[in-house]
């Protein structure tokens, strides 16, 4: 029987790659997502990252079996031409399809609730100190239990913003924006922006927006070049005062990330006051005015201006843990320039992410990201199974021989450090940046 399908080349899907003409190809069909990419729940900047290309395992990843039946609409009766699979996304793909019938995509266990009922908890002893007590010392310890409220309350928000912890899409939503937006004062909808981008461009300098923080770090000399955000739309200017920061952020890794917190109140607040469409703009502005209610209330309950800055301070340096970690897992691997591709979606994971060993009594502190990998290859996977997992995704690595790297949290920041400093020595030779008189008057002898 003669084959009546239809097909284009990969050079002619390339050219579909702009707004207002995406197309992207999943299992060898051509699908035009020019108006869904208006609506797509997980913004548009994950589908323009790919689009012109065979996006298969990223879609496979992120989507549900149920999402399948919605792509029909899509198809634009093109087939692609000479479509091949790699051994390695051939194997991530039967890695799904076991994994999804024994049920690890859907199984939660009671690992939610047990998650719910500490958070509240941290969150009424740390409210309960403040209140009903006199004491110094309790009042400080009510700081360090609020600090460890927001991490574990971020790591809910990371879970419900990848996968339904709820019952319902409303639900889910709603415990996006009260685990995120109520009480860590972060926007659910700003980090979904940002942390779609982050796992489909895992580790690009200029597409992932969590390797992007000049003039305060930079992980790689290629930032020297001034390189162009992507997904901020500039450029990510190198020059005398990024050069003067960058010298010493081997030093000031530690105290930045004290403060870190800062950056992120101001990138929520950038976000849901532009003109960029923001899903849920009104009830993500809701969810931080009462974060901006009751916060700075319970700080003024405190009896002195002395221990209102010491209680903020105790509270951000406790969840300056999180930051730390979030670093540990990227910093110091492998880094790319350009968009992501479509047929290395295995490969970049594993070049890009370093897990945290850890004895599974830590778990719980380390919200499941320790398994950095075995999560941004199967995002939508609860935590529970992510030690499971890990040992298949192990011998699946070195099947293909990619890398799988797994250091303890002291030796994750040691690596880091040398990741920062050997960028920050680069940074001090005259010879490859620009001259800067801060810099001079700094490291000028004689």
């Amino acid at each position: 029987m003669e084959d009546t399908k239809k097909y284009i080349s990969l050079d002619e899907l390339k050219k579909h790659n702009q707004p207002g003409d995406v197309w992207i190809s999943i299992q060898g069909k051509v699908y035009n997502v020019t108006d869904w990419i208006k609506k797509h729940p997980g913004g548009d900047v994950v589908i323009m990252n790919l689009a012109g290309q065979d996006a298969t395992d990223a879609f496979i990843a992120y989507h549900p079996g149920t999402a399948w039946k919605y792509l029909e609409n899509l198809f634009t009766g093109y087939h692609l031409e000479d479509y091949q699979v790699s051994e390695v996304s051939k194997d991530y793909r039967k890695l799904v399809n076991e994994f999804s019938r024994a049920g690890l995509f859907d199984k939660k266990g009671h690992l939610v609730t047990y998650c719910i009922s500490f958070v509240v908890l941290l969150l009424g002893m740390s409210v309960y100190g403040v209140l009903y007590s006199n004491n110094f010392w309790v009042h400080m310890l009510s700081a360090a239990l609020l600090g460890m409220c927001w991490i574990q309350a971020a790591y809910l928000g990371h879970d419900s913003g990848h996968y339904t912890i709820m019952t319902t899409k409303n639900w889910n939503k709603f415990a996006q924006v009260l685990n995120g937006n109520c009480l860590t004062g972060i926007s659910i909808a700003w980090w979904k922006w940002t942390h779609n981008a982050h796992h489909i461009a895992c580790n690009s300098l200029d597409y992932d927006p969590d390797l992007q923080h000049l003039p305060v770090f930079a992980v790689s000399s290629r930032f020297f070049k001034s390189l162009t955000s992507s997904f901020y739309g500039r450029e990510l200017t190198f020059d005398g005062l990024s050069r003067f920061f960058v010298s010493y952020q081997h030093f000031t890794y530690y105290p930045v990330m004290v403060v870190a917190r800062i950056n992120l109140y101001v990138q929520t607040f950038l976000l849901l006051f532009s003109t960029r469409k923001v899903p849920d703009r009104a009830l993500n502005i809701l969810g931080i005015l009462v974060f901006w209610t009751w916060f700075p209330y319970l700080v003024s309950c405190l009896p002195n201006w002395n221990e209102r800055v010491l209680f903020v301070l105790v509270s951000f340096t406790v969840t300056a843990l999180q930051h730390i970690q979030f670093t540990l897992n990227h910093f110091a691997g492998d880094v790319y320039v350009g968009a992501p591709k479509g047929n290395d979606w295995f490969e970049k994971q594993t070049a890009g992410t370093i897990d945290i060993s850890c004895s599974s009594w830590m778990d719980w502190f380390f919200g499941g990201l320790q398994f950095q990998l075995e999560h941004h290859l199967f995002p939508r996977m609860p935590r529970t199974h992510l030690r499971k997992i890990s040992p298949i995704i192990q011998d699946y690595c070195k099947k293909h021989n990619l890398p799988y790297r797994s250091l303890s949290f002291f030796d994750a920041n040691v690596t880091t450090i040398k990741t920062l400093r050997t960028a920050a020595l680069q940074a001090r030779d005259l010879t490859t940046v620009p001259q800067n008189l801060l810099w001079e008057a700094v490291n000028t002898h004689g």
